[in-house]
């Protein structure tokens, strides 16, 4: 086990996580976790498990957690922008290069949609920033 004293554990979700208080070493050297709360990342409400009541130390473990999870999922949506990038930038070497007409034929359509939805979205979020830089 680490050197530093972990009190909660956070079981990751789809959309939060259940959190465990963790108990120290019983007699029998094991350690036990302790369901006491679901927390949801998007609204941050925070929902005790069963009749589970939160420490002020359970609440600031949340909030810590809940902070870093944050982070963590901003910046692996930002990595995910910058990899389908490097995706359309293959996938452009492809079409020219090795696709087939049938191949290229197949995922014509879905690519400019999706990338006509993309390029939309972009603009917008451009002007919208411009115009804000502008007021």
């Amino acid at each position: 086990m680490s050197e530093t004293a972990v009190t909660h554990y956070f079981r990751h979700r789809d959309n939060g996580a259940s959190v465990f208080r963790i108990a120290p070493e019983n007699r029998l050297r094991r350690v036990e976790l302790v369901e006491i709360a679901f927390v949801n990342v998007k609204n941050g409400n925070i929902r005790p498990h069963g009749g589970a009541e939160l420490t002020q130390e359970d609440h600031a473990a949340i909030a810590a957690w809940l902070s870093e999870r944050r982070a963590e999922l901003a910046q692996r949506d930002c990595e995910d922008a910058l990899r389908l990038a490097d995706a359309l930038n293959a996938t452009a070497h492809w079409v020219q290069s090795r696709a087939t007409e049938t191949e290229a034929e197949a995922v014509t359509d879905r690519l400019l949609y999706a990338m006509q939805d993309l390029r939309e979205a972009l603009v917008r979020r451009r002007a919208e920033a411009i115009a804000k830089a502008q007021d």
